[in-house]
């Protein structure tokens, strides 16, 4: 799969943007604060019908103007692919794909599969289970639209079953007959997104474990441990004991949504125990076992974005990761870095086929 082309009007701070591309590595270079991130973010867009660094649609569009669209040209299973995106202020957001729109948007999600690195993937470590959970479940999403559906049911059960607990307290009720139709509803999805996590941890893991042998040098042992309160017994059984102690808590206190992924370097959590160098290689390690895992899956080359995730790396390193991601298992790379000079001498001294543009002020040129 190749982006050919990109447009985007209103988008962001910039005004209007045009852009032919190549179809192995595409590099935007510039000072921070330029807008080369805003490119990435426009072509993660398409993917995914939002942004990965605002989630306030209306956020997106230009202060100055009251809308933006983003269009993008593809090539992708030898056809090509028009897809639109178009928001108004106070209007529903418009996807179109061959000038026909999506009635859900869950429907475009995993048709133009895309894998991001960047660095807020460092929150993936530093942060809450629910993100990690979220890291997961976007994974699977992208090729399963039937999980999709599965965990939209599952996250409105619990909702509403933490409804019914407040409204019991609240009103000094209790009317277990209610209560049993929304656990059923738990157990039903929760039980198919456990088995779902499980099996892509266990065939993510030796992916993942190689690509960091190849990152660091082989020099730890990395490990993707899952963790889930479906591992110990019965889910029903689970939510039936923990019924007194949701009732004091007025929540869901056991289910799918406190799974948490925990990252292992040398036996030991990389959050205490690794090193800056050593979190940077594991998440692009992660993040390389993603895309493969996509590809294979759904046999298309999904798009590589890497944003800034440069920063702080020797050449030598990142000639190392580029030269990796270039080869025939990897398709179109999408890059931004504020080190020109040293990304135009690695693109030519690996002799990789490139297209660097600069970003100044708002405006792209090509170098």
């Amino acid at each position: 799969m190749i982006l050919k082309e990109l447009s985007a009007v209103n988008f962001k701070n910039f005004s209007g943007v045009e852009i032919s591309l190549n179809p192995k590595i595409n590099c935007f270079v510039g000072n921070n604060g330029q807008g080369k991130t805003t490119i990435l973010d426009a072509i993660y867009y398409l993917s995914f019908c939002k942004s990965f660094l605002n989630p306030i649609d209306s956020q997106n569009i230009n202060y100055k103007d009251a809308f933006f669209v983003l269009q993008g040209e593809y090539e992708r299973a030898g056809k090509t692919e028009r897809i639109y995106c178009g928001l108004k202020k106070g209007q529903k957001k418009i996807f179109k794909r061959n000038k026909k729109e999506y009635e859900k948007l869950s429907d475009h999600i995993g048709l133009f599969p895309l894998v991001i690195i960047s660095p807020s993937d460092s929150d993936l470590i530093t942060l809450g289970s629910d993100l990690r959970r979220k890291f997961l479940d976007g994974i699977i999403s992208q090729f399963d639209s039937v999980y999709l559906e599965n965990l939209l049911m599952y996250n409105k059960a619990v909702n509403q079953r933490n409804a019914l607990l407040k409204y019991f307290q609240k009103n000094r009720i209790f009317n277990q007959d209610q209560l049993d139709s929304w656990d059923n509803q738990l157990v039903k999805y929760g039980e198919i997104l456990f088995e779902k996590r499980k099996s892509l941890i266990q065939e993510l893991t030796p992916v993942f474990q190689k690509y960091y042998q190849q990152i660091s040098g082989g020099q730890e042992e990395v490990d993707l441990v899952y963790q889930s309160q479906l591992m110990k017994e019965s889910f029903l059984d689970q939510i039936r004991n923990s019924l007194p102690e949701d009732l004091r808590k007025l929540f869901s206190t056991v289910g799918v949504h406190k799974d948490d992924l925990v990252f292992q370097i040398s036996g030991r959590p990389i959050k205490k125990f690794g090193s800056q160098g050593q979190q940077k290689s594991f998440l692009i390690a992660l993040k390389l076992a993603q895309l493969e895992f996509l590809k294979n899956t759904v046999g298309i080359n999904p798009i590589l974005l890497l944003d800034d995730v440069f920063d702080k790396l020797d050449e030598e390193r990142v000639s190392h990761i580029l030269e990796m991601v270039n080869g025939n298992h990897f398709g179109q790379i999408f890059l931004s870095d504020t080190h020109p000079k040293r990304i135009e001498d690695i693109l030519s001294r690996l002799q990789l086929e490139s297209s660097v543009f600069e970003v100044s002020n708002l405006e792209i040129s090509q170098r």
